[in-house]
């Protein structure tokens, strides 16, 4: 099955395609990855986005408009991918969305929003969409994050050790393999360093290219004591969390009359995240770690968190012939597969759900929808090549 994976993360910044070569046989899921594209949010809109997403405040009305223009551009990058990848013929589309809030409360996900109307993708693609995957899982009593859990399984099933999968986005998750298997957010990824970024530029930057502004500051280690104190780090897990936490707001509580240099903040912050990352994965005593997201082209990063790991080997996905910044829209592309395969996407232990759930939406393309008709045990396995 050819199918395009489409994620938009917690960064919002850019909306990522992945095109994937789909087939389940006997327990082993066969991915082949295609292509990547990557494109950015135009200005006006992803302006528009930031404004929403909390702590800010906005009507329905632009909800509606969110809805809809983050949709045409889902919709714009999946045509671009179809052709792309595939000649301009495509079997499914998974769309993750961008994600608008996440509802949580005293540790339990009530919600969740996803924005990106499929019906767009549909209409201009002519392919059938597979939409809206962390619903499910909630209304099953989970958190419905991270919800690549059980890609990650399936895919380090048979690693020597124990492993863990770590995504560094806006909000860093991991899961992390063995008989208990658990996935859960650990809590800022980028979030907060592109907070700190954005405070220090006055708006004009959003991310610390390279980590040079983190490799230029000094740790402060008040700072980074008042931050490590945030109670969502000693919560257990499952549990997941976002920016309605960690945002820009926040950070400014927390700085409030400390008068420490921009390069410094963007350094603390960093560290923060180097330290709930190692301090969440401690437990497991864990083999390796391997990363992907935006956070793996923070060497900065990297290095404070190869420091805290201790025995752990850090790598990349790319290591392992999946290219970082393909993770994710590669794992929403599988969940969509699974889905119209009537097979569950999601793993109770890594959720928190009391069941494994067929995740998401289906939006018919232009043809409609045929179902498979063979039947398909759940994988027990996962391969990808490129």
């Amino acid at each position: 099955m050819r199918v395009i994976g489409l994620m938009s993360g917690t960064s919002h910044d850019a909306i990522d395609a992945v095109g994937a070569e789909i087939d389940l046989r006997d327990d082993t899921l066969r991915v082949r990855v295609v292509g990547l594209l990557s494109r950015p949010y135009p200005d006006a809109l992803r302006s528009e986005l930031i404004a929403a997403l909390p702590p800010g405040s906005v009507d329905m009305a632009a909800v509606c408009r969110l809805d809809t223009e983050i949709g045409q551009a889902f919709a714009a990058i999946a045509a671009e991918a179809v052709h792309e990848f595939f000649g301009g013929t495509a079997d499914l589309i998974a769309s993750h969305g961008q994600t608008a809030y996440h509802w949580v409360r005293e540790g339990t996900a009530h919600g969740t929003l996803q924005l990106g109307q499929p019906a767009w993708i549909a209409e201009r693609t002519g392919v059938p969409v597979v939409s809206d995957f962390r619903a499910r899982d909630i209304a099953a009593g989970g958190q419905g994050a991270p919800l690549v859990g059980l890609f990650d399984l399936l895919w380090l099933a048979g690693r020597p050790g124990r492993a863990a999968a770590l995504n560094i986005g806006g909000i860093a998750n991991v899961t992390v393999t063995g008989d208990a298997p658990v996935a859960f957010d650990t809590g800022p990824g980028n979030a907060l360093i592109d907070a700190a970024v954005a405070i220090a530029t006055d708006g004009a930057e959003h991310i610390d290219r390279a980590g040079a502004r983190a490799a230029r500051g000094t740790i402060d280690a008040e700072l980074l004591k008042q931050l490590l104190a945030e109670p969502y780090y000693s919560a257990l897990p499952p549990k997941s969390t976002g920016k309605e936490l960690f945002n820009r707001a926040y950070l400014e509580r927390v700085l409030r009359d400390r008068p420490l240099a921009p390069d410094d903040i963007v350094a603390t912050v960093t560290a923060l995240t180097a330290h709930t990352i190692a301090d969440a994965l401690e437990p497991f005593g864990l083999t390796e770690v391997i990363a992907s997201g935006g956070g793996t082209r923070n060497p900065t990063l990297l290095a404070m968190l190869r420091d805290r790991l201790g025995t752990a080997r850090l790598r990349t996905s790319d290591e392992l012939d999946l290219p970082s910044a393909a993770k994710e829209a590669t794992a929403f592309a599988v969940l969509g597969f699974l889905t119209v395969h009537g097979l569950p996407g999601s793993h109770p232990a890594c959720t928190g759900a009391t069941h494994a759930s067929v995740l998401g939406s289906l939006t018919p393309g232009a043809a409609g929808f045929a179902w498979p008709t063979a039947s398909f045990a759940p994988p027990r396995r996962l391969t990808v090549t490129v």
